[in-house]
């Protein structure tokens, strides 16, 4: 094993934020409790070997279950129907009937169906009901329909969390994390990434998502939204033609949207084994593996230990290390053969040896609880970390519960909170982004942003950033509603403002620059320099080059940060390091630098610091009398007019000169023309 420091798990953890999880990170790991860190704590030096793995079991007994059985309240319901029993719509029907009166609203920005529907929502949340709760502290918390109040959104929130709303739950966290509560945000947060771990066992799904960010900057990202389109997507239909005629990597790579649901692909787990099983009759090896694991959790097939054990030892014959982990699994949980430990630590460490996420992340697991070795709790550390290196979801989780109590690791609750919220926000609420990104492929922005301002409040960065970016890209089209009606200009400033702030706080540079903006020029705020510069010196340290020419340009003008050229000078050329689009206004800024150190009083200096309060004038002059439809035209023409006499008047003036022009031989002595 290399010997890594620990503190890199706070750069690689940085990293893997910005990263949807990894699909090749196989399901076969042991789940450890908290009482096992605690038993570990108390003595890891003299503690005896313990074999016992019950309470560990990745593949558990129970039926799957549908997202609103695991997340309370879910509005799966509404977007999924298929899969709400009679029973459950029944028992809820009041709920859903307005969660759906809410959905239909946003919409068509029908102002009037919003507030009854809120009107009804507020009934059954006074009345008691924990996802009605749940639902109106969303409404004050966002001011639809009601008063914007954080006071009584929080208040809502915590009645409802106390009825085992998970949503509110995840709401409250990210509520104390922002607050810096870091020991009340990581107790909620482990909670909560407890049962998203468990959903992934119960509803035998894989805990992988794909956050999709719908602008990029300004823009909106069309690449990542071609990608999203599911089997409509080119790629798809050109895979699955290759797959329809023989192609075994093309089968293989059908089977993999199918089985984690990638790229807008809905997860059929029946149609991931219908085709990985002909990739397998054709030798394709990863095939093999994904059908070990399918049959040993019993998606889209009955489980089948014997099954599994001969498709994993098939892959792995082909040097398909997972398949090694999987091996390991079931022959330290005895499932299909006969229970070794011994065996199962081998498995572990060839997949180890050639750095398999599981097989690190297994071999920690059997440290740290003494399962066919000697318990220690250094070298399970070890393994976790680098386990985490290499991408196991599981293992963020486990880091997390070290780092909370302090097991062989430094207690550190604020890193042990973030952990747990990664794994948190994998959890089934997370299925409001793929309704949010279907909603918008299918053109209903306002259904997008309802859902997207939903996920925001749970503390989803990339949902703030595609709610904050509808409003300012849509504007009255977001089909925002706001206190009383449609949100009106200042409304929609101030939640996407509000929007922005909150994802700049998560890390996103674009936000941060965008908030510097806001408060730099007083849009949707009142104008503060200081806390503009914050603002861009946040953008900045993540190598924003927009965001060092303005904090060049507010030391040159000495606004929100001290009057400073040579400071301005060095903004403005790391700008330029960083950015070579900014090439031209960097020169013309540097060379403004220029001017005012060799003439600080001249006039020119004077129509540099003016051009800022002249250009606005110039651009409403421009926009209100020559964009004019009729002004434009008349402004075109006479342009065309006086290029066409500029260049004739060129051209006859070069004619005349070449006329006047005597060669040097041509010259008297006295530079006189020689006549023929």
């Amino acid at each position: 094993m290399r010997n890594r420091k620990t503190r890199k798990i706070t750069f690689v953890f940085l990293l893997l934020t910005l990263l949807p999880i990894s699909t090749l990170g196989r399901q076969f790991v042991l789940v450890l409790s908290q009482e096992d860190l605690k038993e570990a704590a108390a003595d890891s030096t003299n503690l005896v070997d313990d074999t016992s793995d019950s309470g560990f079991d990745d593949f558990i007994d129970s039926e799957a279950k549908p997202d609103y059985v695991l997340d309370p309240g879910s509005w799966s319901p509404i977007f999924e129907p298929a899969t709400a029993s009679e029973d459950h719509l029944e028992h809820e029907g009041v709920y859903y009937s307005a969660v759906s009166k809410i959905v239909k609203a946003y919409s068509r920005g029908d102002e009037r169906a919003m507030e009854e529907a809120a009107s009804e929502i507020e009934a059954a949340a006074v009345a008691g009901h924990p996802h009605a709760q749940s639902i109106l502290g969303f409404l004050y918390g966002m001011g639809i329909g009601r008063e914007r109040s954080k006071a009584k959104s929080f208040l809502y929130h915590h009645f409802a969390a106390e009825g085992g709303n998970m949503q509110s739950k995840m709401a409250l966290a990210y509520t104390y994390s922002r607050q810096e509560m870091h020991d009340k945000a990581a107790k909620l947060y482990a909670e909560l990434a407890e049962v998203a771990i468990n959903s992934f066992l119960i509803s035998k799904a894989s805990p992988v998502i794909e956050p999709v960010r719908i602008h990029s900057g300004a823009e909106e990202n069309k690449e990542a939204l071609r990608k999203s389109r599911g089997e409509e997507d080119e790629d798809f239909q050109i895979s699955e033609y290759q797959a329809q005629k023989g192609n075994a990597g093309a089968m293989y790579k059908i089977g993999i949207f199918y089985y984690f649901g990638l790229r807008g692909v809905r997860r059929d787990h029946t149609k991931a084994l219908s085709w990985f099983l002909k990739a397998a009759e054709k030798g394709e090896p990863k095939s093999m593996e994904l059908l070990g694991e399918i049959y040993a959790r019993g998606a889209g097939a009955e489980r089948n230990f014997t099954k599994a054990l001969e498709w994993l030892t098939l892959a792995s014959r082909q040097q398909i290390y997972s398949a090694y982990n999987g091996l390991g699994y079931l022959y330290v949980k005895g499932y299909g053969v006969e229970k070794n430990n011994t065996k199962a630590k081998e498995y572990f460490e060839k997949a180890a040896d050639n750095e398999e996420a599981g097989g690190l992340y297994n071999l920690g697991v059997m440290y740290l609880k003494g399962i066919g070795v000697k318990r220690d709790v250094k070298i399970a550390s070890k393994y976790f970390i680098n386990a985490f290196d290499a991408g196991q979801p599981k293992t963020f989780y486990q880091l997390a519960k070290m780092f909370h109590t302090g097991v062989s690791l430094k207690k550190n609750v604020p890193l042990a909170s973030s952990l747990y919220k990664l794994v948190a926000e994998r959890g089934p609420w997370s299925s409001l982004s793929r309704w949010a990104l279907e909603s918008y492929l299918r053109g209903d922005v306002g259904r997008a942003f309802l859902l997207y301002s939903r996920m925001a409040e749970l503390g989803y960065e990339i949902a703030q950033s595609n709610a904050a970016w509808i409003l300012d890209k849509y504007g009255e089209r977001s089909m925002c509603l706001g206190e009383s009606g449609i949100c009106s200009d200042e409304e929609r400033h101030q939640r996407s403002h509000a929007l922005w702030w909150q994802a700049s706080e998560q890390g996103n540079e674009h936000a941060a620059l965008l908030i510097g903006d806001a408060y730099y020029y007083g849009r949707g705020t009142e104008r503060d320099y200081d806390r503009a510069a914050k603002a861009y010196l946040h953008a900045k340290s993540q190598s924003n080059a927009q965001a060092m020419f303005n904090l060049g340009y507010m030391h040159e003008h000495g606004q929100g940060l001290p009057y400073d050229l040579h400071l301005a000078k060095r903004y403005y050329d790391q700008a330029l390091e960083v950015g070579h689009a900014a090439k031209l206004p960097v020169t013309l800024a540097l060379a403004s630098l220029w001017i005012r150190k060799n003439y600080a009083n001249g006039i020119l200096v004077h129509v540099i610091d003016s051009l800022p309060e002249v250009y606005p004038k110039v651009e409403a002059w421009v926009e209100d009398v020559l964009m004019e439809e009729g002004n434009a035209t008349i402004l075109t023409l006479f342009v065309c007019l006086l290029t066409v006499l500029y260049l004739r008047e060129r051209q006859r003036r070069h004619v005349a000169a070449a006329g006047e022009v005597a060669f040097p031989h041509q010259l008297g002595e006295q530079g006189v023309p020689v006549g023929n």
